[in-house]
């Protein structure tokens, strides 16, 4: 694993910093980052995104305050922005992939925080030199973690919105939807679904669902109601998508770290679905 410590103990760490000092990161740190970036532009199902690190500047943080309530972010010294080109999906190999550099990034003690949003006319956009075709689905803010007492009210914050992550029995399902998996019937795979359970999403809104059966782990997302008609007029990424990619992230990663087996496929089940909002997107093979 490219992470000095287990990948588990990495996302219970890392929580949504609001509070950084307003100090830029080291040249070792950066150089870390930025070799690791380079070497994470593939995403598991074969989607590639490119990256770039870029110093916070006073025109990057005003544009924070058209991000809804992003605008709260205090002094990130850094932001990691990436560009992603139309593709099957993309997305998720978007969401993948940057949540591996935010994990990164924790791993070196830095705090971070997703911002989705409209970033096609922003200094985001010019900082990476956006292509005609790429888009910017979200960037992450970075920097040095405010003082310990900020710091506290922030993890403090992150706990309470966890505590309101939605249990096991709605999210995981055994062979079909509506049957509720168990930890003790995940057996060894109890520790990458919760590692799931734990990931962020947009507006803690955990658009993941799983079910289990003999072939694998069927990855589906389970859109909020007016979420389509919301992206289509706002014109915005399907954040939703890359946060599925951030479930198999942590699933994935968890998975390889214990030694589990399995890959990633496209391959539907034909799982009865249980509304119009649901979505057959990935499975880990076994």
């Amino acid at each position: 694993m490219p992470f000095s410590q287990p990948v588990t103990n990495l996302i219970r760490q890392r929580f949504s910093c609001r509070r950084y000092l307003d100090t830029p990161i080291s040249g070792g740190e950066r150089s870390r980052i930025e070799a690791f970036l380079a070497a994470h532009t593939s995403g598991p199902l074969g989607t590639t995104a490119r990256f770039h690190l870029a110093a916070a500047t006073e025109e990057s943080r005003r544009s924070l305050k058209g991000l809804g309530t992003y605008g709260t972010i205090r002094n990130p010294t850094a932001f990691l922005i990436g560009a992603s080109r139309p593709g099957e999906k993309n997305l998720e190999g978007f969401g993948y992939l940057v949540e591996e550099a935010v994990l990164c990034a924790t791993d070196l003690g830095l705090g971070t925080c997703w911002l989705g949003g409209f970033f096609t006319r922003s200094s985001f956009s010019r900082a990476i030199q956006l292509g005609k075709k790429e888009s910017i689905p979200a960037v992450i803010a970075m920097g040095y973690k405010a003082s310990p007492a900020a710091e506290e009210g922030d993890l403090f914050r992150q706990i309470a919105q966890g505590a309101r992550r939605l249990p096991w029995g709605q999210l995981f399902f055994d062979g079909a939807f509506g049957v509720p998996l168990s930890p003790d019937k995940a057996g060894s795979f109890a520790e990458p679904l919760e590692m799931v359970r734990l990931g962020p999403s947009a507006s803690n809104r955990q658009p993941w669902r799983v079910v289990q059966s003999s072939a694998g782990f069927h990855f589906y997302l389970q859109r909020s109601h007016g979420y389509r008609d919301m992206i289509r007029l706002a014109r915005v990424a399907d954040i939703q998508r890359v946060d599925l990619g951030i479930a198999m992230c942590h699933f994935g990663l968890t998975a390889a770290e214990l030694g589990l087996p399995g890959t990633w496929q496209v391959r539907d089940p034909g799982i009865q679905q249980p509304d119009r909002q649901a979505e057959y997107l990935v499975t880990w093979s076994l």
